[in-house]
């Protein structure tokens, strides 16, 4: 009965079917994974998000105008330093 209330939720945002749509598996952030039989592509139910805040960013990048290195601005907020230094780069322009 429960498996009936989660195949009305599985619709695939490709061709917009709900039916014949089946698990499978899990993604490598451990979100579940389906795929549509009628279009053969796989999908993910709920994705997460991958991106810092706005206040993260707005704190890394005062961390670094404050005379700290990008590096160690990503040291601090433990993130990649690639982040920080794109940030960085799309402020500058």
């Amino acid at each position: 009965m429960e498996n009936k209330k989660t195949e009305k939720i599985k619709k695939c945002p490709y061709c917009g079917k709900t039916e014949n749509q089946i698990k499978a598996g899990f993604n490598a952030s451990g979100t579940q994974r389906c795929k549509c039989k009628e279009c053969k592509r796989y999908y993910t139910l709920e994705p997460k998000k991958h991106e810092y805040s706005e206040e993260t960013r707005e704190l890394a990048l005062k961390i670094y105008y404050s005379g700290v290195s990008a590096r160690g601005a990503a040291k601090i907020l433990k993130m990649n330093k690639s982040n920080i230094a794109n940030w960085i780069k799309k402020t500058k322009k």
